[in-house]
């Protein structure tokens, strides 16, 4: 049996890169850890291959040498994956499909051959017996949650790493909060489940031994879902991983702002090697927290955590959004100063959405009140319902939210306020190779050809004489601010 593998195209988003991937000669900032995943379920006798869009072209021949194309995607690919799908059925190869998008719509796929929704350890082993015995599906599914202990290890030797920024690995799905605007719960359950430790060290191996040096992202939605076990095993065991094999990681994470509580667990991170945490910060109105049953931001000091978590070695890294029912026209404004006061370099700012499944949609379709698709794109200024406020007004105060904190005064004075906020570890002081070629494409398309070229000397040589340890962390923010001016260029226009 042949089975190719295909991962759809991402558009030009916030979270695709596509900007600062120039600056270090990559194609895409993540591998498709779900496909590679998926083929280690796989029986070892059926041949494999994959291919990205985002990395290479797909061609008609790799399709006809396939007896199945697996497509695994998300709701933002959802334009490549109709093309792909067409384009197997057109040269009468069979697909099948699986992931979030395929989870939440279903019903719009009637022509793929067969779904694998939900998750993939509990209904892989059912279709793979039903294809063998010549009894196959049309849909498997269930409504049951996975032991993690059953995933296997992804298959690396199908992709070129040389091709990614950085690769990834899962240590838990679920999240015990329940944002009503978040389908994590939906998808992955209330109740946080992981992997055990020497499951874990295992991934770091095979990671390690594909020649690997560089940053991982655990793709976990809240990693510190589970504190206790966090604490007392698997960050004692990634410290004495990582310490034995002279630090060869830096890892990223998300996770929810109650970090900020736990010195302990901030400690623990720092020494295994966390430089950076994505918290959905969401709002600085506490209204609009009630509204979205974001309990654990509420009747806290936002700004304070935030810097705390900087305090302890980890860049914060936030999301935002406007259009919650409680939004006055102040909250632009406070937006703006909030993102400003508190340091977060790279906040991702977009309008509230109701994907499909959500406490959020459920609620928007019983006042009525849906209108039109989610488009999966989190910084776009379309909305799948209809708002309290104005809708002009909404896209007006939007626009100016992402005009003022990416414009190159504003930026650059965000970044060397985080810097002054920021415990940086001497491991990151050093510049790789990759890094240093980065530089001086920096120092080029941005200190000569670019809008900021005042701003990025003026950080440059302050970085370099007052925070010498920070230089590589700040001219890689210079490029990621790069990146997100010209999305939201693209988003205006």
């Amino acid at each position: 049996m042949k089975i190719l593998f295909v991962y759809p195209k991402n558009p030009i988003t916030y979270w695709s890169f596509d900007y600062a991937l120039k600056f270090i000669s990559r194609k895409s900032a993540f591998p498709p850890l779900g496909l590679l995943t998926v083929a280690g379920m796989l029986p070892e006798k059926y041949e494999k291959k994959l291919v990205d869009l985002n990395v290479q072209p797909l061609k008609d021949n790799d399709i006809l040498w396939a007896d199945y194309v697996f497509i695994s995607a998300m709701t933002i690919q959802k334009k490549s994956t109709r093309e792909i799908i067409d384009r197997c059925k057109s040269l009468k190869i069979k697909v099948v499909a699986g992931g979030p998008l395929f989870t939440d719509e279903f019903e719009k796929f009637n022509d793929v051959d067969h779904l694998i929704l939900k998750e993939s350890e509990l209904t892989i082993d059912d279709f793979i017996n039903d294809l063998e015995n010549g009894t196959v599906k049309h849909v498997y599914s269930t409504d049951e949650w996975t032991d993690l202990s059953k995933t296997p290890l992804p298959l690396w030797r199908l992709i070129n790493i040389k091709k990614y920024a950085t690769l990834n690995i899962q240590y838990s799905r679920g999240c015990p909060f329940n944002c009503d605007f978040c389908e994590i719960s939906y998808l992955y359950g209330h109740t946080p489940r992981t992997k055990s430790v020497s499951q874990l060290i295992h991934e770091l191996d095979a990671i390690y031994e594909t020649g690997w040096r560089g940053g991982v992202f655990f793709v976990d939605d809240n990693f510190i879902g589970n504190k206790k076990k966090l604490k007392e095993e698997v960050l004692p065991a990634m410290i004495e991983w990582t310490s034995e094999r002279k630090n060869p990681f830096t890892f990223i994470t998300e996770a929810s702002i109650n970090l900020a509580d736990d010195e302990e667990m901030m400690r623990l991170m720092v020494k295994a090697g966390f430089n950076s945490v994505f918290v959905g910060i969401e709002t600085p109105n506490e209204d609009s927290l009630t509204e979205c049953c974001k309990t654990q931001n509420k009747n806290r000091e936002l700004v304070s955590c935030v810097k705390k978590i900087q305090n302890f070695g980890m860049q914060v890294q936030g999301g935002f959004i406007v259009g919650f029912d409680n939004d006055k026209e102040n909250i632009f404004d406070k937006m703006i100063n909030f993102i400003q006061s508190s340091g977060i370099v790279t906040a991702m700012v977009g309008v509230l959405n109701a994907p499909k499944g959500t406490q959020l949609y459920n609620r928007m379709k019983a006042q009525g009140r849906l209108d039109g698709e989610f488009s999966g794109n989190n910084t776009s200024f379309a909305m799948n319902f209809v708002p309290k406020m104005d809708k002009e007004k909404l896209y007006v105060g939007y626009q100016k939210i992402i005009d003022t904190i990416y414009s190159p005064k504003v930026y650059y004075e965000r970044v060397k306020n985080f810097l002054n906020e920021y415990n940086v570890s001497a491991s990151q002081g050093h510049l790789k190779f990759n890094e240093v070629i980065a530089l001086l494409k920096s120092m080029f398309r941005l200190g000569v050809l670019g809008q900021e070229r005042v701003y990025y000397w003026k950080l440059f040589f302050w970085t370099l004489f007052k925070k010498p340890k920070a230089f590589s962390v700040a001219m890689t923010l210079t490029i990621m601010g790069y990146h997100f001016r010209k999305v939201f260029e693209n988003t205006v226009a």
